[in-house]
């Protein structure tokens, strides 16, 4: 089946199959998953393109986690919700084709967590007050930086519990894993007096929080936590 829509040079056909992948969107997501939205002849006459454009089309799907191609009896296109695990995925590659994003991702996090402790001191669950005075009394037993590390992940996971924020984790999850990657010569937390540091800030955070006091969670957050990081960033840029 010829193209119905005139397409000069390859510039013009990424743009025709970027198009085609938003309308195969559109009806995945006006559809229930794992419902059949065509074959792939029907689907080239429903949009008016040819088959090799819907094909490249899928394949971007596919990769999104949003479409299966079925073949054989009762074979055709299917459409699917992505998981955690895809998204994941599809952000990671992504990243990592981008030059010097380690040092975005470092940054994205930072402001994450601006906004994670805000919310957790304005909405967070009540209930799990308890485990946050529980965790904080870990604090001062961490002596080495990789002790830190650890206490922070099981914070986070506190606080993702308390504000249930699907989409906030899962930026917060991958661009900091991303940036974590990155082997570096010095440590944020080089020497006992940074963690002491460390300690202060964790403690002033978590009081902000459980005072359900929403300015001086993200206040506590930025200078404890982000200006840190920030200033970290300038010392390898520096080096």
């Amino acid at each position: 089946m010829a193209e119905e829509v005139d397409v000069k040079g390859g510039a013009g056909k990424r743009q025709l199959v970027r198009q085609t992948a938003g309308r195969l969107r559109d009806l995945i997501f006006a559809q229930a998953p794992d419902e059949l939205i065509g074959s792939l002849p029907d689907l080239a006459r429903l949009l008016g393109v040819g088959i090799v454009t819907v094909q490249q089309a899928a394949r971007i799907l596919e990769h999104e986690g949003m479409l299966e191609v079925r073949r054989g009896p009762g074979g055709g296109y299917y459409g699917k919700r992505p998981d955690a695990a895809s998204l994941e995925r599809s952000l990671a590659a992504y990243m990592r084709m981008q030059p010097h994003s380690w040092e975005e991702a470092l940054d994205m996090t930072s402001l994450l967590f601006n906004e994670l402790c805000a919310a957790a001191a304005r909405e967070g669950d009540a209930a799990l007050h308890s485990e946050l005075r529980d965790i904080a009394g870990r604090i001062d037993s961490c002596a080495r930086e990789i002790d830190t590390g650890e206490w922070e992940e099981a914070f986070q996971d506190l606080l993702f519990r308390m504000v249930e924020r699907p989409l906030f984790e899962l930026l917060t999850r991958v661009t900091l894993r991303f940036a974590t990657s990155r082997p570096t010569t010095e440590s944020i937390y080089r020497d006992a007096v940074a963690i002491d540091g460390w300690k202060a800030g964790r403690h002033r955070i978590i009081d902000a929080i459980l005072s359900r006091d929403e300015e001086l969670a993200r206040f506590e957050a930025e200078r404890s936590n982000r200006r840190v990081v920030l200033d970290w960033l300038g010392r390898q840029r520096g080096g």
